[in-house]
């Protein structure tokens, strides 16, 4: 009975005393202004009757009271332990207790440390009471690392259980420079991505072009780059062509997801394609995957290919990457090709890769280019470079070789 005793009052001393040290600030009511890039904006008339009236639970369910000693642990454990601890935190997470795993995040030291946290009580909090979440995110979260990402997580995790209210949230509280750049409405994007993406492809296209959509793109890339070959393929070709420069880097992005999980597909795919912009990063993307995976298999690839644009960037590209770690093969390779103009950009880039490390070398495949201003340019070039390192062989190739003019 004695050490019973003594057990009982030890732990009601050490949960006291995890209380007594530990600081918890008291959330935001839904009613009081939201401070956003120096302006305060507050909940609007519309939002209050949507959210009276949307599907988000209301009621108050009481869960296990968390563990007493997590403070502590997200103070000075492990990374292991302590996200383990926070995770057990951010499952229990409802009404009742929301002010102690916000305890447990603050608890954390402020920046990148604690960005997968922070995203994850962003997202779970969402699904309690977001406009509370969204106040916390504007007043505490840092400007420089955290609150865009917070308030993005909070409107995907709202648009997957009331994508109306989170839009009309959105939508009265855009102060954007330019309102049709609605820089929320990315995380509504991202939020029905995950649940339905042909409606969240829907809103995309709808987006003037501009920097939510560009980020808007991107999350959507990402998750129809988890579906199946042909259906990334098929949404990424239907991708609109109002901004080039968005539909290169969204074709690119697809392309190195797809290389990664169906490299043959991607070969494919490129090959339909008509020579772009476009085209011609989702090979940049297909060769970087296929070079450090198979060289052999993507030198035989590109070597069986039609001649052409498509057939002379992928020579280029599998060059670029292949001489960077296998110099010598890429020679042997590129010596099966005879001298022509069309191999002339590929000579090119094997001479900018090599000339660091093998001047001699490098200045003797100058030679076998055969447009005569390219060759010029590349020989300068090495013969540059080399004067600078060892100019006495330098000189001396030059003779041997009756090289008469250089430089610039």
């Amino acid at each position: 009975m004695s050490l019973a005793g003594v057990f009982y009052l030890g732990l009601f001393l050490g949960k006291k005393d995890v209380a007594s040290n530990t600081t918890i600030h008291r959330v935001p009511s839904s009613s009081a202004p939201i401070k956003k890039e120096g302006k305060n904006f507050s909940i609007s008339q519309v939002e209050k009757q949507t959210l009276s009236t949307n599907t988000l639970p209301s009621s108050v369910v009481n869960s296990p009271p968390l563990p007493p000693n997590l403070l502590r642990i997200m103070r000075g454990s492990g990374v292991i332990e302590r996200m383990g601890a926070y995770l057990d935190a951010v499952r229990a997470m409802d009404r009742s207790n929301v002010q102690d795993v916000i305890g447990a995040f603050e608890a954390l030291p402020k920046g990148y440390g604690r960005h997968l946290e922070m995203k994850l009580l962003m997202r779970s909090w969402s699904a309690i009471d977001p406009v509370a979440a969204l106040e916390y995110a504007s007043k505490n979260l840092d400007e420089n690392s955290e609150k865009r990402f917070g308030v993005t997580e909070i409107l995907a995790g709202w648009a997957t259980l009331d994508k109306e209210a989170a839009l009309n949230w959105a939508n009265a509280n855009n102060s954007a420079s330019k309102p049709e750049d609605n820089p929320f409405l990315v995380g509504i994007v991202k939020g029905l991505a995950e649940k339905n993406p042909i409606e969240a492809d829907q809103l995309l296209r709808d987006l003037p072009p501009g920097n939510a959509k560009w980020q808007a793109a991107t999350f959507l890339a990402q998750e129809y780059s988890k579906k199946s070959t042909a259906e990334a393929i098929e949404w990424v070709s239907r991708f609109p062509n109002d901004d080039p420069r968005l539909r290169e880097t969204i074709l690119g992005q697809v392309g190195a997801r797809l290389a990664k999980q169906d490299t043959l597909g991607t070969a494919n795919w490129v090959l339909s394609m008509d020579p772009d912009r476009a085209s011609n990063r989702v090979m940049d993307n297909l060769m970087n995957h296929w070079v450090s995976n198979n060289v052999g298999e993507a030198s035989s690839w590109v070597s069986d290919l039609e001649e052409g644009e498509t057939k002379t960037h992928a020579m280029k590209q599998l060059t670029s990457r292949w001489s960077l770690v296998d110099p010598v093969a890429t020679a042997e390779w590129l010596n099966g090709f005879p001298p022509s103009p069309e191999l002339d950009p590929v000579v090119g880039e094997f001479v900018n890769r090599i000339s660091g490390r093998d001047p001699e070398g490098a200045a003797g495949w100058a030679l076998s280019i055969v447009d005569p201003k390219s060759k010029k340019k590349a020989l300068d070039k090495v013969l540059n470079k080399w004067e600078q390192v060892d100019p006495d062989r330098s000189r001396a190739w030059i003779q041997e070789n009756q090289i008469r003019e250089t430089g610039p």
